[in-house]
């Protein structure tokens, strides 16, 4: 893996640092390059571990997939050839949302595991947008005949602080436009 070592910012030149004010190239960006640390062995190996571990978990969940479309195959399957013949419930569609649902879920995760291959970082905007996903599962799965009304109020307090979190994390301010003086 070849990185780059790290930049540290200093402080602007001050025009009484040097005579004349004159300004050398390296200042203009106000950037020192930190010598590079030499890499530990034993971390160089423990990162190779760990980055083996997660291709491993990139396999295994691209065989959950597969495993999870058949499984909504046989699940639309099951439903379908049950009486009535090629009629389908409200709680037989639902059954089939979950599973689909599920089928979803694996592939963002399996996208967060493969942006982790490739960039060595955890994108959290793609893990909370796959937990909104898992929550918005539950939800459509849920009946709420049986349900204590404290764990619909959790369930909607969970989805409001990711749906903030998600909200934040994404939000960029826009710049005000200039309108031209007439």
């Amino acid at each position: 893996m070849d990185t780059k070592p790290p930049v540290r910012p200093t402080a602007p030149p001050s025009a009484t640092s040097r005579p004349g004010g004159s300004r050398n190239p390296r200042d203009e960006n106000h950037e020192v390059k930190v010598p590079p640390v030499p890499e530990d062995g034993m971390l160089k190996f423990l990162h190779a571990v760990i980055h083996f571990a997660v291709r491993i978990l990139a396999v295994l969940m691209v065989l959950v997939i597969l495993w999870g479309v058949v499984d909504v195959g046989y699940v639309m399957y099951q439903r379908l050839i049950a009486e009535p013949f090629m009629m389908l419930t409200v709680s037989d569609i639902l059954v089939i949302f979950g599973s689909f649902m599920a089928v979803l879920i694996a592939i963002e995760i399996f996208i967060n595991i493969t942006l982790y291959i490739k960039h060595d970082t955890l994108p959290i905007k793609m893990v909370i947008a796959t937990a909104l996903m898992a929550v918005a599962r539950k939800v459509i799965m849920l009946d709420f005949k049986d349900l204590d009304p404290a764990y619909v109020m959790a369930i909607a307090a969970v989805i409001v602080a990711l749906g903030l979190t998600y909200w934040l994390i994404s939000y960029k301010p826009q710049q005000p436009v200039k309108q031209e003086e007439r």
